[in-house]
């Protein structure tokens, strides 16, 4: 596969703080050379940093760069989810990663909308149809799914609510990207799934994380990387060749691209995609 001309994107979160929009308008700057198909821009449970992801967006978005604002339907009444689908409409926007959400807490009712499927097929009746909406795959399976053909079942009837495309959750086996693939087209998923990738920097903060949302750090990789200990540069060298190795195989085996969860920084995932020999 010729990797110069691979579809790549950028995942940022909305920071809190001036230093931290410093780094992320950093990030974007060094990011921006690679010609990503779309940038990303999370926020958080119910919404709560609803405001700064909106600023994230329109300041992407000015660069002249498409930008997918991530659209969670936990908690939010239809009015609102129309209120907020408009708001991003008007000013442009095209793209969207819509997302269940999680419950935030002390929160009891979900809200109107249950699932992602229902805010697919909401944003689809209220949208023009050259809208894109994205939604969640989830290679490892969802970790509160009850049993991998539930997992499999939600994501096919989400897709055809009107997704265009997938991106999974981040994973470091490339064998469970390519069995979930045929597994969903087995089913009659025809949409692009887009491997999501993490680059790694500090390991007890990416263990920590990878525990929670389900994502398996391979044995050999997590015993390295913990015999490591304090020792930065070796981490993060080890980790560039554990992350540049999973993307020459998800690519040759015919990965329609590959989306990276920055963290709001650019050193690793530049790192990686030069030596993909992506520049």
């Amino acid at each position: 596969m010729d990797n110069a001309s691979v579809e790549i994107s950028f995942e940022f979160f909305p920071p809190q703080t001036e230093k931290g929009l410093e780094n992320l308008d950093r990030a974007i700057d060094d990011l921006t050379v690679f010609k990503p198909d779309f940038f990303s821009v999370t926020y958080g449970a119910g919404g709560s940093t609803q405001e700064k992801t909106f600023d994230v967006v329109d300041r992407i978005g000015k660069s002249g760069f498409n930008v997918a604002p991530h659209i969670s339907c936990i908690g939010a009444t239809r009015t609102e989810m129309k209120s907020l689908l408009d708001r991003y409409l008007s000013d442009g926007i095209r793209r969207f990663v819509t997302l269940r959400g999680d419950l935030p807490s002390g929160m009891a009712q979900t809200g109107e909308f249950k699932f992602a499927s229902d805010l697919v097929s909401f944003i689809r009746s209220e949208a023009a149809s050259d809208i894109e909406v994205m939604v969640a795959a989830y290679p490892e399976y969802h970790p509160q799914a009850r049993s991998p053909k539930e997992d499999l079942e939600h994501f096919r009837h989400k897709v055809s609510c009107g997704a265009n495309r997938a991106i999974t959750q981040y994973f470091f086996n490339a064998d469970c990207y390519f069995h979930f693939v045929e597994q969903a087209q087995l089913v009659g998923v025809d949409v692009p799934i887009i491997p999501g990738v993490m680059p790694i920097d500090k390991f007890f903060q990416l263990a920590r994380f990878s525990d929670s949302c389900g994502a398996e750090i391979p044995r050999w990789v997590r015993r390295k990387l913990e015999a490591y200990a304090d020792d930065s540069s070796a981490i993060q060298e080890f980790g560039l060749e554990v992350v540049t190795n999973l993307c020459h195989r998800l690519l040759n085996g015919g990965a329609p691209g590959l989306h990276f969860y920055t963290m709001n920084k650019s050193e690793k995932t530049q790192a990686i995609l030069k030596n993909l020999g992506i520049v």
